[in-house]
């Protein structure tokens, strides 16, 4: 049958039942279990973290390495430039045509971007300026009430 025995405990004291632990128990390890978790979270996200950093330091060499290359190419490329030029003309002229014109190349992309840089406001953050603004409206708001 049932017993009719009651758990009586002292002032101060959790009703415990036979079997259960104590709420306090339970709330400890909750919190501990919660600290685990938030602990093995961040050693996940730091793993991943360095995973993304080795392939974006793999990838930013790679197009590193790609520049380069592109800045050889196109050394070579004005080495044909002034190769052709010189069948029909003297080898000096074929290079001092070629310096003049990637000259020429090289002013006009200096004063296109001396225009753009100009034109550029200073980078302020216009949102947050407005949003702390207004924060601080209702804050004062609020303390004259």
């Amino acid at each position: 049958m049932f017993s009719t025995r009651s758990h009586r405990t002292a002032p101060g004291q959790e009703a415990q039942h036979p079997g259960q632990e104590p709420v306090s128990e339970l709330v400890q390890r909750a919190s501990q279990q919660l600290t685990e978790l938030v602990r093995g979270e961040l050693r996940l996200a730091q793993a991943e973290m360095k995973e993304k950093g080795r392939r974006y330091g793999k990838g930013g060499g790679l197009f590193g390495g790609a520049g380069v290359v592109g800045f050889l190419t196109l050394q070579a490329l004005v080495a044909t430039v002034i190769a052709a030029l010189a069948i029909p003309l003297p080898v000096w002229a074929a290079a001092l045509i070629v310096t003049v014109v990637l000259g020429v190349i090289a002013a006009v992309m200096a004063m296109s971007g001396r225009k753009q840089v100009g034109r550029a406001a200073p980078p302020v953050p216009e949102q947050t300026i407005e949003n702390v603004k207004a924060d601080v409206a209702e804050i004062k708001e609020s303390a004259h009430r």
